[in-house]
């Protein structure tokens, strides 16, 4: 047997807006996201199954991803619930998201990271997470460190 780990990329446009963080990145502005995800499984071999020789089928990721992030975070606007501010202006926009938390490059990916485990069929593990913010900036999340 191989462990072998496998990467699919993601993007998604953004907005967000940081409470009480004293800099430019208070106000509301938006960025173009990539995230990869990483997971690490034992090549299937001695089978006849359709996924032989993978570890895991790169839709199977594509399809978890997509679900729980892709789709409910592009294009949308993501706020504090500590953001002393009038939901109801927002009321045009079909993707306001209220987080419980700041909507940081960091906490994106701790939260990213609970969603993911937990849709990864049992047999693969989560490797590590990357999120780029902007084209020099990014944070990253291993399963080893947590």
């Amino acid at each position: 047997m191989s462990i072998i780990r496998i990467t699919k990329e993601f993007q998604f446009e953004m907005a967000h807006a940081l409470v009480g963080y004293e800099g430019p990145c208070k106000n509301i502005h938006g960025h173009s996201y990539k995230l990869k995800v990483t997971v690490l499984g034992d090549v299937k071999v001695g089978t006849t199954d359709s996924d032989e020789g993978m570890v895991i089928d790169f839709g199977i990721i594509k399809r978890i991803v997509n679900d729980l992030i892709v789709k409910k975070y592009d294009h949308s606007l993501v706020l504090s619930d500590k953001m002393d501010v009038d939901i109801s202006q927002f009321q045009f926009m079909n993707s306001l998201i209220i987080s419980p938390y700041q909507p940081t490059c960091e906490n994106m990916l701790v939260d990213f990271a609970v969603l993911i485990k937990e849709k990864l069929p049992t047999h693969i593990q989560l490797h590590s997470l990357f999120l780029r913010e902007t084209p020099n900036s990014y944070a990253e999340w291993f399963a080893a460190d947590n």
